[in-house]
């Protein structure tokens, strides 16, 4: 670890599971003091006890949609209120639905498409708008956001998801842009194949389909996403981690896995 990160508030969206939970117990084991947000704040309580578990400082655990604009700003205003800054931006709330190909979907999946739309890149960019300037008052920050490897190589009945991690990686990229000569990091993670609920949303809670993304292959788990996040925001002052592509040794890009 390379930066002192007692004193500083790290904020997870999306932390009721997955790589948003791994990251919340690997930054609050670091020694941030942790914000946790989510929709399901029953499930949140599941990574309180974790981090608690793990000797680290009680985390704040607030309900949050990220589709929601007063969500996010009652979010903001109670860490404010509550912990009086904000340093670090883990922009984990995200999903996938469906695989139907454009030219054959339907209005439901429709409705998916704008779910995703409207949750990876508008709610990443609500969250983003409000928290920078909180960073700013605070001294400096840094916002992580969580792309996928599917924002850099597409692949056939995914336009939907893809098309989402694309706009994110674009929403990085001018953020570097925009805050260049200020306190404020930018960092993209993109994931390859990744065992969490992930699959099990996508296929609309079919367990069987869900299993088959990661039969006969070893998968990255949550927690080694959260390694990769915990390196990041831990660097020196003057080192920004631009970007980091991270895939399981099985997996070369979409549709490129061994399977024994």
């Amino acid at each position: 670890m390379s930066i002192q990160v007692q004193g500083k508030v790290a904020v997870v969206t999306g932390a009721s599971s997955g790589i948003g939970a791994a990251t919340a117990i690997e930054l609050a084991k670091a020694g941030f003091q942790i914000v946790l947000g989510a929709r399901r704040l029953d499930k949140l309580q599941a990574t309180v006890a974790r981090i608690e578990e793990a000797g680290a400082s009680a985390p704040l655990a607030l309900e949050l949609d990220v589709t929601s604009r007063s969500s996010c700003v009652r979010f903001v205003d109670r860490i404010v209120s509550d912990l009086g800054a904000v340093h670090v931006l883990v922009n984990n709330a995200g999903l996938a639905l469906g695989t139907a190909r454009v030219g054959s979907a339907s209005e439901a999946d429709e409705d998916d498409w704008e779910t995703m739309l409207d949750t990876n890149v508008l709610g990443l960019l609500r969250m983003t708008r409000l928290m920078i300037p909180k960073m700013l008052e605070s001294g400096g920050g840094h916002i992580v956001n969580i792309g996928s490897t599917a924002g850099r190589q597409a692949y056939a009945g995914g336009a939907g998801y893809c098309g989402t991690k694309f706009a994110v990686r674009a929403v990085t990229e001018s953020l570097r842009e925009e805050l260049l000569g200020q306190p404020i990091k930018i960092t993209e993670i993109d994931p390859g194949m990744v065992e969490t609920e992930f699959s099990v949303v996508r296929y609309h809670g079919d367990a069987d389909k869900a299993s088959a993304v990661y039969a006969g292959m070893t998968p990255l788990g949550p927690e080694d996403i959260a390694d990769c996040i915990a390196f990041a925001v831990t660097r020196k002052p003057h080192v920004n981690i631009d970007a980091m592509i991270v895939k399981p040794l099985d997996q070369a890009g979409p549709g490129r896995v061994v399977r024994r």
